[in-house]
């Protein structure tokens, strides 16, 4: 249990803008070993940011004037505390990789522009769309009501996309993992973003990895429905195939940029597809 809390807390060093100093960093500890381990908590993380996000969401459902366009807002603001938290970590894989790829067809030259750290057209144009395909989709489960069994309406119509964005986060960053399994590390390790996760993630990492996400799916249960739920893990493993099929043609293997892509199109799958079973 003590290796599970320090290798947590250690992914969330990493991953997130939540400071882990002073005498609790000392006792997290590091190495190598250690932060390759803590690859499998990376759906833990989404425990944390999508916490974030819904209770940003649901913090302004309840504070702003009940309109057509409150779910908007909330979904744009709830956006905004993911991206801060992470420090738009998975934001700048995709604009990299939709640089590099969108670049050239070339594989090296295709790397070479993806450790540039300035923005082009592509990787502009991925955000932008990106970020509004997740701001209307939030919005739009927003504007869903909640209906319990005893058929009288929900006082509070945000639960939908409440649970959506918790269980989206996790099962998320879930998916990148299959990936690491799966695909080989093409970045250069000396300088990649990606560097303790060169190494391909073992059988009982994935088991911890996917633990976090069947628990966060079993408690989103309780606002969500099973076929609901069953939809859209479809959606984002759909999603996460049509990546690794990609990137393994154009680059036959993944790069830390690549990981960071699969979170972004895996969570806006996931919202995809809770709309159309919605």
């Amino acid at each position: 249990m003590v290796q599970f809390i320090r290798h947590y807390l250690l992914a969330v060093q990493f991953f997130t803008r939540i400071p882990i100093t002073g005498r609790l960093a000392e006792w997290v500890g590091y190495s190598p070993g250690m932060l390759r381990a803590s690859a499998a908590h990376f759906p833990g993380i989404g425990v944390v940011v999508g916490g974030a996000a819904a209770a940003m969401f649901a913090l302004l459902q309840l504070l702003l004037p009940d309109t057509a366009f409150t779910p908007l807002v909330a979904a744009a603001f709830s956006t905004v505390a993911t991206v801060w938290l992470t420090g738009g970590f998975h934001e700048d894989g995709l604009a990299d990789v939709a640089d590099g790829l969108g670049g050239s067809y070339d594989r090296e030259r295709a790397l070479e522009i993806m450790k540039d750290s300035r923005v082009g057209a592509f990787g502009a144009m991925a955000l932008v769309l990106a970020l509004l395909c997740k701001v209307a989709l939030l919005a739009l489960l927003g504007s869903v009501e909640a209906v319990p069994d005893t058929g009288e309406a929900s006082t509070f119509s945000g639960w939908y996309v409440c649970a959506a964005l918790w269980t989206g986060h996790i099962v998320s960053r879930g998916l990148p993992l299959v990936m690491i399994r799966l695909l080989p590390h093409v970045g250069d390790t000396a300088t990649s973003k990606s560097k303790p996760l060169a190494d391909q993630i073992s059988a009982g990492g994935l088991v911890i990895a996917f633990s976090w996400c069947f628990c966060a799916l079993a408690l989103a249960s309780i606002a969500l429905d099973a076929i609901n739920l069953t939809v859209a893990c479809i959606f984002s493993v759909l999603a996460l195939m049509g990546l690794l099929r990609f990137f393994r043609r154009r680059l036959q293997g993944f790069t830390g940029d690549c990981l960071g892509t699969t979170q972004q199109v895996c969570e806006i799958a996931f919202y995809l597809g809770l709309a159309v079973s919605l």
